[in-house]
């Protein structure tokens, strides 16, 4: 018995640190494992008195913008970094578009027309799959749902679907890597071959003329670029989970087609990182392209401009990531600065009725209203 009890401790641990290397595809136990710790993971509270230097900051210093023309500095050199001098990408399209495949995932989805995978090639044999989800009675309105680390956009079904039983057209993406986006075996000169497979390796990437961060907005750019080509849609809204939620801060940022942006469990400013955690993901604390825009002056314009909004919703109990509300801190002096330039909407909410790391039913609740606010305003 003592010894079956042992083999089965080993046979857990090792599928658990197996479940770790292999990243993406973590194999049995490792979900159960991880469920059972995010259930009873303790998010640290902040104590003021520990951390003094986070209330001491000045945000408005912070923020150098003082008029639409630094925010379209910013912007462009944004675009500059990313692209290497090239441009924004609105005339590049998908490599593909397969249209009305067949996925039994989503069989049961209500108000749906049909399914087109868009396939979008870029360098290093790197390719995102988003799914463009038609709806059958439309309201002419484009949501974009962006998925974050936990992997495929199936992960959010239930956004989705809700969406498009409103009538939304709905264009869901996951992160580089991540779903059903490659995972190419390169060979770098320096480096060797080498599987790309986590965000932390693609700084190995970066050279003077190339930056990879532009993995995380060129799909969404190039997909945008294909649908609006297709149809005639009057607004185009983004929602994000996690490191999509990161996502739909720094996206809006650079594109204004996207009217409003919901950042769920997104992303806080960089002097609010409080422990290692906060700095697992590579894309959250670029040094070189957060001195162009910091987090504070990318809230500015992800929300600045006739009729756009940037919505924070950060979860009380989130068993991952920003259990806090911090967001008090910087809130009013990104609402000032909107203000002052006289356009565009900042709202931080606070979700405190889960335990989890999703897109609640009062997040979804937040979003509508949010959005139906817009609707009877126009």
């Amino acid at each position: 018995m003592i010894e079956f009890i042992i083999t089965a401790i080993i046979f857990v641990v090792a599928g658990f640190i197996y479940g770790l290397y292999v990243g993406n595809y973590k194999v049995f136990p490792f979900k159960i494992i991880e469920t059972m710790h995010m259930k009873t993971k303790k998010r640290k509270s902040v104590n003021k008195s520990a951390m003094p230097h986070i209330y001491e900051t000045d945000v408005k210093a912070l923020i150098r913008i003082n008029n639409e023309d630094d925010i379209k500095d910013k912007r462009d050199r944004i675009i500059d970094y990313l692209w290497g001098g090239n441009g924004f990408p609105n005339s590049k399209m998908p490599s593909s578009v397969e249209r009305n495949i067949n996925d039994s995932k989503y069989s049961d989805l209500k108000n749906l027309k049909e399914i087109d995978k868009i396939i979008v090639s870029m360098e290093h044999d790197m390719k995102s799959v988003s799914y463009f989800f038609e709806a059958e009675q439309k309201n002419n309105k484009l949501m974009i749902y962006h998925e974050g680390h936990h992997g495929d956009f199936i992960i959010e079904k239930k956004t989705i679907r809700a969406f498009l039983e409103k009538g939304y057209c709905v264009l869901a993406l996951s992160m580089p890597l991540l779903g059903m986006n490659a995972q190419p075996v390169i060979e770098l000169p320096e480096f060797g071959k080498i599987k790309l497979q986590f965000h932390n390796q693609l700084h190995l990437l970066e050279t003077q003329n190339f930056h990879p961060l532009k993995y995380y907005f060129e799909p969404i750019v190039v997909a945008l670029n294909y649908l609006d080509k297709q149809f005639k849609f009057i607004r185009h809204d983004m929602i994000g989970l996690s490191g999509g939620g990161w996502t739909t801060i720094v996206y809006p940022a650079i594109d204004e087609r996207i009217s409003h942006g919901y950042s769920v469990a997104g992303a806080n400013p960089i002097f609010l990182r409080l422990d290692n955690t906060d700095y697992f993901d590579y894309e959250h604390t670029v040094p070189e392209f957060y001195r162009i825009a910091n987090y504070e002056e990318l809230y500015v314009m992800a929300s600045y401009g006739k009729g756009r909004k940037l919505v924070q919703i950060f979860n009380k109990y989130d068993t991952c990531c920003f259990a806090n509300d911090l967001y008090k801190i910087y809130q009013d002096d990104i609402k000032a600065k909107l203000k002052q330039l006289d356009g565009g909407e900042f709202e931080n909410y606070l979700d405190d009725t889960y335990k989890g790391h999703q897109v609640s039913e009062y997040a979804l609740k937040i979003i509508t209203n949010s959005l139906e606010k817009a609707e009877n305003t126009n």
